[in-house]
């Protein structure tokens, strides 16, 4: 019996140890897939281009599964991928860098290092974040020590994010669909938000971008935050509403925001979120990284070939 074709990206160095009945072939995923490798069942993704994604899905006739490495597939599915196709997300390879880059945000934000270094290029030795300093979030957030932070979208990342919080003394609560305890920590739903975000000190955005998640931060819900907090999303920018959030930001009805993703990307220079006061921006810097891979493929391979349930299987919406 043929072995299954797997094909493998070449933008980053992948080595799994397929099982017996598969064999790994690497694809340039800047260039169209070559004729010989048209009858592939599986379909590995990291860092397609759109444009390559959408003339795969056409293309790839004999595709049965569609493994991607990020943590999202919403670029997946815009690709149109048959609906018969599987897909599987990279779930789990974001947790650590994610996990990193959010913190390094959010100590950002507190110690105002965006501040610090449009001073340090003015060559301003910028006395009014030295010296003596507040030693709570009373008027303004200034350390994670106390402070409380709400993590809306709270997976795997989540679960990876909030320890390295506690251990800083800070109090997180979570915010998902399903009310509960995850991890030590104790989740909301979207429901509780009118009494919960007005005691953030910041409120951090881990959503996947669906329909249900459009948008969702909204004027109405900036509006539950006191004015000392800051917003911090490292989910998709799809769930931002960007001109409410500039809004809230010039009248001052938040303190600021970090943003690693924005709703266009790259952000156009003309956009308006360059310039709005206190807004730190990272290029979707947060992941890029994913750890694991190797593992991760090959455990699916060996699932799919068993028939057995494929690890992060996203269900299609609608």
């Amino acid at each position: 019996m043929k072995p299954i074709t797997v094909l493998l990206p070449t933008s980053i160095p992948l080595a799994p140890d397929l099982p017996a009945g598969s064999v790994g072939v690497p694809y340039d995923v800047r260039a169209a897939i070559p004729d010989e490798h048209l009858d592939a069942e599986v379909l590995v993704t990291w860092g397609n281009p759109h444009a390559r994604l959408r003339e795969a899905a056409s293309s790839l006739t004999a595709l049965r599964w569609v493994q991607s490495l990020a943590a999202g597939p919403d670029h997946i599915f815009e690709a149109g991928f048959a609906p018969h196709v599987l897909v599987t997300s990279g779930r789990s390879l974001h947790d650590l860098p994610v996990a990193e880059h959010t913190l390094a945000l959010l100590l950002a934000a507190a110690r105002r290092l965006d501040l610090a270094t449009r001073a340090q290029i003015g060559r301003r030795w910028a006395r009014e974040l030295g010296g003596l300093q507040p030693g709570d979030n009373t008027q303004r957030l200034t350390t994670l020590r106390g402070a409380h932070v709400v993590i809306w979208g709270f997976g795997s990342i989540a679960t990876t994010l909030a320890p390295l919080l506690t251990a800083l003394g800070a109090r997180v609560t979570g915010v998902a669909r399903t009310a509960g305890e995850r991890a030590g920590y104790p989740v909301l739903t979207p429901a509780d938000l009118g009494d919960l975000l007005p005691t953030a000190d910041v409120l951090v955005l881990i959503l996947p971008a669906v329909a249900q998640t459009r948008e969702v931060l909204d004027g109405a819900v900036l509006a539950l935050l006191p004015p000392r907090a800051w917003v911090v999303n490292v989910g998709r920018g799809a769930t931002v509403d960007e001109a409410a959030l500039i809004h809230a930001l010039r009248e001052g009805r938040i303190a600021g925001a970090a943003l690693d993703v924005t709703q266009q990307e790259p952000l156009p220079p003309e956009s308006p979120l360059w310039d709005a006061p206190n807004v730190i921006i990272t290029p979707h810097a947060a992941g890029g990284r994913p750890l694991g891979a190797d593992e991760l493929i090959a455990d699916n391979v060996r699932a799919f070939l068993a028939g057995a349930p494929l690890r992060n299987l996203v269900e299609r919406s609608g």
